[in-house]
């Protein structure tokens, strides 16, 4: 369908429908796209290091087998926390300049108002027409709570982010990334498992990079060769130093 000679005639739905149909949005600001990238690089690089790191020492089977396992549950759930707590503590600090900005447009809702046109004014609208806009807004507590979170502050009030659903998108990420190294240890052992945890580590990090490249519009290839270079490197520095140190249990 082609863009209609003249969108001021539009209605506002009419418009919303034809740039919806031109361009969408990812919704990625709940915390769990983040999260779940995060923790699946996490999960990949960080188990893969450890279990190359103690498989490099020589050790039984079985103890790869318990460090791999240790990392993947301790990581999954240290992950989780700290996602958790630093959402929720983020969202308290919005939320508490919210309750500022509330308590602020209660007492001094004509300086709020000025502060609110002066906004507009400094982005290019005209002073009589940012005060005409900023008094309309404040005429009702919540869109003047918006405007002023949006235009002052930064943030939108219906998009703090859920601690919940980051939590969970990174215990769940981290433990994908985490199980891939670890998979042939749990069906077998010796150089076997070792060369199937570096071919498996390497395809999962060219995958992931994949996906982010997928998501963030960079080069696939240059998004894989990144995350595959870093789980190589740490990989690489974490099975040289299990070989110097060599406990032959």
């Amino acid at each position: 369908m082609s863009e209609p000679d003249d969108l001021q005639d539009l209605s506002f739905d009419e418009v919303s429908r034809t740039v919806h149909r031109e361009h969408t949005h990812r919704k990625v600001n709940d915390g769990g796209p983040r999260a779940a990238v995060f923790g699946a690089s996490d999960g990949l690089v960080s188990n893969v290091s450890l279990i190359l790191g103690v498989a490099a020492a020589s050790p039984a089977s079985g103890v790869v087998r318990l460090a791999g396992i240790a990392g993947w549950i301790a990581g999954a759930v240290s992950m989780a926390a700290g996602e958790y707590i630093s959402m929720r503590a983020q969202a308290e600090l919005l939320e508490r300049e919210l309750a500022v900005e509330r308590e602020a447009q209660l007492l001094h809702p004509e300086l709020e108002t000025i502060e609110l046109a002066k906004i507009y004014e400094s982005r290019g609208l005209e002073p009589e027409l940012a005060r005409e806009m900023a008094v309309s807004m404040m005429r009702d507590p919540e869109i003047a709570l918006e405007a002023h979170a949006r235009d002052e502050l930064g943030i939108d009030p219906d998009e703090l982010g859920s601690p919940i659903v980051a939590a969970v998108w990174s215990f769940a990420a981290f433990s994908i990334g985490a199980l891939v190294p670890l998979v042939p240890w749990l069906i077998g052992g010796g150089t076997g498992a070792i060369v199937a945890s570096v071919v498996l580590g390497a395809l999962g990090a060219a995958a992931l990079g994949a996906i982010v490249g997928t998501f963030t519009g960079r080069s696939l290839w240059y998004s894989a060769a990144r995350q595959t270079l870093i789980a190589a490197v740490a990989a690489a520095i974490t099975y040289g130093i299990g070989s110097l140190v060599g406990v032959g249990v």
